[in-house]
């Protein structure tokens, strides 16, 4: 069986899923369930001065049958009492020692106000901070949140202000509502951060009611942009987390992955991409706690099957791959292939192709069905069919390769060479 216990920046715990600051994190007795269910840890949701929420306050992109595709939120900061926060986070530290404890903060703009919630957090025993830079409302109209994140200047002086009273682990939680990550994690790393975490919500209005006029969600008939989360940011999320990974100063901190973490494949990602924590939300709002159990055995079938003993052996291991457009391999080439014993004749290959590729499928009439072949001489190796085909591996993608050497397919005709020649 792997080890999934992680080591991050010291905090130790049994796996490498932590609860992200949100709502499942906001009081002691969803903590000390999440720790129950098996989670590693938890980021206690966002303290700084309490604020007064708004009813509603989600609303979610479904698709094609599938619920919260992904999900919006205009809910800021904890509104519950400072000091009943803080007497519940020791709580669970103290029924939970071996868990990862980190706790989010959002101070006023100024020096004191950071370096006072600082001493009361760490006072709790608390592992960790995370400092958020990336609430995509409200709160950045008084200088927090986003409004720091988005400045690597005023990040960076923030930081050194956390740096100068913090005596445990500080993580910087960055924006993504930016064109670029690394200006503000570069800024971050310069301030004294020990470890980087992304994505926060990505500024985002889900949609309009079609009969009240007004965005979702609705609070009296207005409405404001909310942070989009879930299954549907998680290509950002990963873009952005590579680019850390990649940079020269940011790549010398651990990175918390965050972004769309619903299943273990999802989370191997992340961490194949650089990520040393993982951070989920969204899941567990809309599976409940237990989808750890998932989560756990499906990282641990995997890291099995490949021969993992650590989750240290495969972090970053994807980083490498992932390069600029103008490096690409310009002479690779690959041709669909459809697999006529699998293909169950709907022909949705053949309408993508036909109407949004390169027309590389022909189609035969015939009874009892139609049926469809690859024009090898006009494929261009897209993909695009091979994504829309409703059966698992009926369409692959082979290439064309002569020993060493890649050829298009009409270097292929022209050599007189046979397809897939290995």
């Amino acid at each position: 069986m792997a080890d999934l216990s992680t080591n991050f920046l010291g905090i130790k715990s049994p796996n490498p899923f932590w609860l992200a600051s949100a709502p499942p994190t906001d009081k002691q007795v969803n903590v000390l369930r999440a720790f129950e269910a098996g989670w590693g840890g938890v980021v206690w949701k966002t303290l700084g001065s309490q604020v007064k929420n708004v009813s509603s306050r989600y609303s979610s992109v479904d698709y094609n049958g599938y619920r919260i595709m992904g999900l919006n939120n205009i809910e800021l900061i904890s509104d519950r009492p400072l000091d009943i926060n803080l007497k519940e986070i020791k709580e669970c530290i103290r029924l939970f020692p071996d868990r990862a404890m980190i706790v989010s903060l959002m101070a006023d703009n100024n020096r004191e106000s950071w370096h006072e919630l600082i001493k009361q957090v760490e006072d709790t025993g608390a592992h960790g901070l995370e400092l958020n830079f990336g609430c995509p409302h409200g709160m950045t109209e008084r200088g927090m949140g986003a409004a720091v994140g988005q400045d690597p200047e005023i990040a960076k002086m923030v930081v050194e202000w956390v740096m100068e009273a913090a005596h445990i682990p500080v993580i910087t939680k960055l924006t993504p509502n930016v064109h670029s990550v690394v200006p503000t994690g570069r800024a971050a790393v310069a301030g004294g951060t020990h470890a980087l975490s992304l994505i926060n919500t990505i500024q985002s209005v889900t949609g309009v009611d079609l009969d009240t006029f007004v965005p979702n969600p609705n609070v009296g008939g207005k409405s404001t942009f909310g942070g989009y989360c879930g299954p549907a940011v998680k290509p950002i999320a990963l873009k952005f987390l590579t680019t850390i990974s990649q940079d020269p100063l940011t790549s010398k901190v651990p990175v918390s992955g965050i972004g769309g973490i619903s299943t273990w494949r999802d989370a191997v990602e992340f961490m194949l991409l650089g990520a040393t924590s993982l951070q989920v939300c969204t899941a567990a709002m809309r599976y409940g706690f237990r989808i750890i159990e998932d989560l756990c055995e499906g990282l641990n079938n995997w890291m099995d099957e490949k021969g993992f003993a650590t989750i240290y052996d495969f972090i970053g291991k994807s980083v490498p791959t992932l390069t600029h457009w103008e490096e690409l391999d310009i002479n690779y080439h690959i041709v669909a292939n459809i697999n006529q014993d699998k293909c169950i004749h709907c022909g949705l290959c053949y309408i993508s192709c036909e109407d949004g590729s390169h027309q590389a499928i022909s189609l035969s009439y015939g009874k009892p069905y139609n049926t469809y072949a690859i024009k090898e001489d006009e494929c261009v190796g897209c993909n695009l069919c091979k994504l829309v085909c409703p059966v698992d591996n009926c369409i692959t993608m082979k290439e064309q390769r002569h020993g060493d050497e890649y050829l298009n397919w009409k270097e292929f005709q022209r050599r007189g060479l046979p397809l897939n020649d290995h």
